[in-house]
C-alpha cells in the first residue's frame, strides 16, 4: 500500500475515532443529566453538539479527498464507504443526546414524576451499546458486533415499558403530561441512539466479512 494512502487512512481513523469518544462523552453525560437533574451536564451535552458537527464535516472532507486521490480499492474502499456512513450516524447520536440533555434541562424546572420509571436500566443498556459500537469498530469485532445487535431488542422492550407507563399516567392525572412528555421524549431518542449503534455494527460486519 501507497505511503501516502496508509497515512490518509491512518488520518482518518484517527479522527472517527475523537468524534466517537465524543458523541460517547456527550450520550454519557446526558444521561447522568436526565437521571440525576444535572443541570451543569445538560449545558455541557448542549454546547458541545457543534464541536461534534464540526468533526463530523472534517472526516467527510478528508474521506472525499481521499478518494479522489487514491481511487482505493476492495478492503480499503470498504473502509472508507463504511468510515462515513458511521461518521454521520455518529454525528446524529450527538444530535440525539443533545435532544436528551434539552429535555432534561426541562425537566430539572419541574418537580419529578412519582412514578416507577427505569430509566437508568434502559440508559445503561443504550450506554454500554454506544460503547460496544465503537469498540467492535475499532477491533473490527463481529462478534462484538453481533452483540449490539441483538441488545438492541432489549432497549426496545424498555422503550415500550416506558410508553406504557407514561401513558397510564397522563391518563390517570392530565397535571403529569408535560412532564411525562419530556420523559417519553428522552426515551425515543435513547431508542433511536440504539439503532444507530446497531447501523455502526452492521457496517462493521460488512466492512470486515465483504
Amino acid at each position: 500500500m501507497p505511503v501516502h494512502l496508509r497515512r490518509d487512512l491512518d488520518e482518518i481513523k484517527k479522527l472517527l475515532l475523537e468524534v466517537g469518544s465524543l458523541v460517547e462523552e456527550a450520550t454519557n453525560k446526558a444521561i447522568t443529566a436526565l437521571l440525576d437533574r444535572r443541570e451543569d451536564l445538560a449545558s455541557e451535552v448542549q454546547a458541545g453538539d457543534r464541536e461534534i458537527d464540526l468533526k463530523e464535516v472534517l472526516v467527510e472532507e478528508l474521506c472525499l479527498k481521499l478518494l479522489a486521490l487514491h481511487q482505493p480499492v476492495a478492503a480499503d474502499l470498504r473502509f472508507v464507504v463504511v468510515v462515513m456512513k458511521v461518521n454521520n450516524d455518529l454525528e446524529r447520536m450527538g444530535d440525539l443526546a443533545a435532544n436528551i440533555a434539552e429535555r432534561a434541562a426541562c425537566l430539572i424546572t419541574h418537580p419529578p414524576l412519582a412514578v416507577p420509571l427505569d430509566f437508568r436500566k434502559m440508559a445503561e443498556k443504550a450506554r454500554a451499546m454506544v460503547r460496544d459500537s465503537l469498540d467492535c469498530l475499532l477491533r473490527r469485532d463481529t462478534r462484538l458486533a453481533r452483540a449490539v445487535l441483538a441488545a438492541d431488542d432489549e432497549v426496545d422492550a424498555c422503550h415500550r415499558e416506558m410508553w406504557d407507563t407514561l401513558q397510564q399516567t397522563m391518563l390517570a392525572d392530565p397535571a403529569t403530561i408535560r412532564r411525562a412528555l419530556h420523559y417519553l421524549s428522552a426515551s425515543r431518542h435513547l431508542e433511536r441512539i440504539a439503532d444507530l449503534t446497531t447501523n455502526i455494527a452492521e457496517d462493521v460486519i460488512y466492512m470486515v466479512d465483504g
